[in-house]
């Protein structure tokens, strides 16, 4: 599973998924495809692409002892 990170709001969803799924933190800024009209369902569509084709560079998350 892929999430872009956008600020903090990954963290939340990042505690809860930790551990049940193989996750990549994805930085918004390599995600950004063609400018224009973007929404939620066509970033998440491009992020599952770019996941599927190993595109992805995963950013460095410590671990939830270190996290607290």
């Amino acid at each position: 599973m892929a999430l872009g990170s956008t600020g903090i709001y990954w963290v939340p969803v990042w505690n809860v998924l930790e551990g049940r799924f193989q996750l990549v933190l994805a930085n918004a800024q390599q995600l950004k495809k063609v400018p224009g009209h973007k929404d939620d369902v066509s970033d998440a569509e491009w992020i599952a692409q770019c996941q599927q084709r190993g595109l992805l560079k995963a950013s460095f998350i410590p671990t939830a002892q270190v996290r607290g």
